[in-house]
Order: C-alpha cells, then sequence, then structure tokens
C-alpha cells in the first residue's frame, strides 16, 4: 500500500474532525454546523470557498498552474433520522439523529484530500471540491446543480466514494455501467363501496382488487421485462379497513421499484398503471395512482472508471481493487451528477465492523444500522486516493 505520507501524518486530525461530526449530526438540508465546520477548515488551509449551493453545500476551489482542465471530487455530509445504540464517546449528542451511513468519514476523507492538495499543490489544473448536503433522500446532488454547480465550477469530471461494509479494508470496489440502481415509490389507492363484512354483495370489496394487482404487478417482471434486465418490484406496504366485520371503502398500497435502466422504469411504471387501473374496473371500482422517481440509475462512465481504477491501483495495489464489484440496488443521488457530467463512483472498504471500540450496539455494522461506525483507518486511504486521483488527472507539465 503506498499512502501518501504527509496524510498518515495527519490522520489523528482527521479522525478528531471525523468523531467531531459524528456526534453531532445533522439530517439533510440542516447541515448547517457541519458545512460550518467544513468552511472553516478550508478557510484555515487557504482554500476560496463557496457556500450555499443546495441550501447548505459547500464547494472549496484548489488551483495550480494555468491548465484550464478541472475535476470534482464530492463528498456527503447528512446523517439519517434514527437513533444511535452505541455508547462510545463520539456516538451521537443529537437524539433521533445518527451517522449511520458513514458520511461523517466521507466529509473526513475529503478534507484530508482538501489539506493536501493546498499544502503541496502538485497538479496544473483546478480541483473543486463538492461537500453535498440531503443525500439521504432529499436529492442534495440535483439541488446543489440546479442552484449552479456545474456552471460555476466547470469541471472536466466528476468523482465520487462511498465505504461500503463486507468488503475489506484497504480494498476498493468498482463496475464501468450501473452500479446503483434507481429509487422509485409507488402509493395506489383502491376506491371500492364499503359495507357490512356479512353482506359483501352490497358493495365493491376494494380489499381483493388490491390483492389482485398486487399478484399481476409481479408478472410485469417474470413475464414483460427482458429477463436479462434487472428490476425490483416490491410492494411494502397494504393498509385498509379497521374492524373486522367491515369492507372498508380504500385500501392502499405502497413500496419501491429499483432498476438499473430508465427504459426498465419506464415499462415497469406504464404497465402498473395499466393493471392497477383495467383490474379494478374489472371489479367496478377505481385507483388513484402515483408513481414517484426519486433518483436515476447511477452509471458509471468507462474512460473515468478506468482511470479511477489505476488511482486506486496507485494506493493499494491491484490485488486491492475489485474491477467486477457486484452491483447493488441500493440508490444514491451522486447518479444525477452523473447524468451531467462524465465520471465514476467507487466503493471503498470499511471492513467487517472488527474496528468497533467499546460500547458498541449488539448489530452488524452494516450502513443504516443503529451499531454502525465509519472505520477511521479508511482515513488516509480515501484521502490518499482522492490525491493521487487528482494529480493523475490533472498531471504537471
Amino acid at each position: 500500500m503506498k499512502l501518501v505520507e504527509p496524510i498518515i501524518a495527519f490522520q489523528s486530525e482527521l479522525q478528531q474532525i471525523r468523531r467531531d461530526l459524528h456526534a453531532h449530526p445533522e439530517l439533510c438540508y440542516e447541515e448547517q454546523r457541519t458545512s460550518d465546520v467544513v468552511a472553516a477548515k478550508l478557510t484555515e488551509w487557504g482554500i476560496p470557498v463557496i457556500r450555499g449551493l443546495g441550501v447548505t453545500g459547500v464547494v472549496g476551489i484548489v488551483k495550480n498552474g494555468h491548465s484550464s482542465r478541472a475535476i470534482g471530487l464530492r463528498a456527503d455530509m447528512d446523517a439519517l433520522p434514527m437513533q444511535e445504540i452505541n455508547s462510545f464517546d463520539h456516538a451521537s449528542r443529537h437524539p433521533g439523529k445518527m451517522h449511520a451511513c458513514g458520511h461523517d468519514g466521507h466529509t473526513a476523507m475529503l478534507l484530508g484530500a482538501a489539506h493536501h492538495l493546498a499544502t503541496h499543490r502538485n497538479f496544473d489544473g483546478t480541483v473543486y471540491l463538492i461537500f453535498q448536503p440531503a443525500e439521504e433522500g432529499g436529492a442534495g446532488a440535483r439541488r446543489m446543480i440546479d442552484d449552479g454547480l456545474f456552471t460555476q465550477c466547470p469541471m472536466d469530471a466528476v468523482y465520487g466514494m462511498h465505504n461500503w461494509p463486507g468488503i475489506a479494508t484497504g480494498s476498493f470496489g468498482v463496475v464501468e455501467g450501473p452500479m446503483m440502481a434507481s429509487s422509485n415509490e409507488f402509493h395506489v389507492v383502491v376506491k371500492g363501496k364499503g359495507c357490512h363484512a356479512a353482506q359483501p354483495h352490497r358493495g365493491i370489496d376494494p380489499v381483493m382488487v388490491a390483492v389482485q394487482i398486487a399478484q399481476s404487478w409481479q408478472t410485469i417482471v417474470s413475464r414483460e421485462k427482458n429477463p436479462l434486465e434487472t428490476a425490483v418490484l416490491s410492494i411494502t406496504q397494504i393498509h385498509a379497513g379497521s374492524a373486522t366485520n367491515v369492507i372498508p371503502d380504500e385500501a392502499v398500497l405502497s413500496g419501491t421499484v429499483r432498476t438499473f435502466s430508465t427504459d426498465v422504469l419506464d415499462l415497469l411504471q406504464t404497465r402498473m398503471q395499466d393493471i392497477a387501473t383495467h383490474t379494478a374496473a374489472a371489479f367496478n371500482a377505481t385507483v388513484d395512482f402515483t408513481f414517484k422517481r426519486n433518483y436515476p440509475p447511477l452509471i458509471n462512465h468507462p474512460r473515468e472508471t478506468a482511470f479511477a481504477v489505476e488511482a486506486m491501483k496507485a494506493v493499494v495495489g491491484a490485488e486491492r481493487v475489485d474491477t467486477n464489484t457486484e452491483p447493488t440496488m441500493g440508490a444514491e443521488d451522486f447518479a444525477f451528477m452523473l447524468q451531467a457530467k462524465p465520471g465514476c463512483y467507487v466503493f471503498i472498504g470499511n471492513g467487517e465492523g472488527d474496528h468497533r471500540e467499546g460500547g458498541h450496539g449488539l448489530g452488524p455494522c452494516q450502513l443504516h444500522n443503529a451499531s454502525y461506525d465509519f472505520n477511521d483507518n479508511l482515513l488516509p486511504i480515501g484521502a490518499s486516493f482522492w490525491v493521487r486521483l487528482a494529480e493523475m488527472s490533472l498531471p504537471l507539465a
């Protein structure tokens, strides 16, 4: 492993920053303290700062030389609305809020890279350090773009990184093409006619219509979608009725759809609505169909992925870089940035949880788990990757 030596020496300060952020989690678009910490550190290190993109977003600008080339490096800052069960010293001090996805670590790693790039400037061009709010459901990436991120900060490519439990510490994973799925949700209200449960012939039972719709929807995945394509249609909620002897007026179905392709998503949305509408009509019921597209699929660009792989190899060696990492049906709003600019999103291994100190909860060290904690051993590894990526992307003449 060939980590950047000054970053290794800076690890203790990065750990302090990371644990401070972990102890003070903030939810999407509320990251005021976090963005203040980030902006203060960047300013202390002589890095000009843009604030306010995406409400609480921060962008640091490190320039050197005369080249017009530029890249963006992105870290997310927000926490999750969940209760932490860890009791170590840096556990959350805000009930109902927790850094359970490692965004505290992502922020600290990019700050580590920022410090080194500003101090040594071994590159020719511009590095934009993007500290993004509201990844957890708030589409902060899209908001930063809408607020002018790529017009105020013109860049040739953009890169993102996320820690990944289960991948060994000191290893990276990436795949060209689809790496994370689109995230979409549906809510369907089946409207029937309520009546006494002992006299079903006097009403229109929305529960039975909902059951028919739920079963029929699964044939879209199994019989209408190309079997070589990937899709998940999960009905996660069915709500109806309030008494055992009453057939209700309405039944509600809700859930999520995940795909790696917009074409497949179009198919599922269209056919779900068709089936729901016509199935209800066959039973003299009606439906209100709502389908919300949250995040698009995350698609890594070939050239930038190959480039990121070379930067990973330069840091941890080829044997620790998996270029055929299994894609996940989880979603990530960095997908919006990859729709606007070429780039790549990579996983950095967070290990199996052995790094956690005494006082961690009984659960696994998995993302969105109440006993999760970021692995501080990653800090110099991730920061070194960002530095090598910037230096290789913007080489000195």
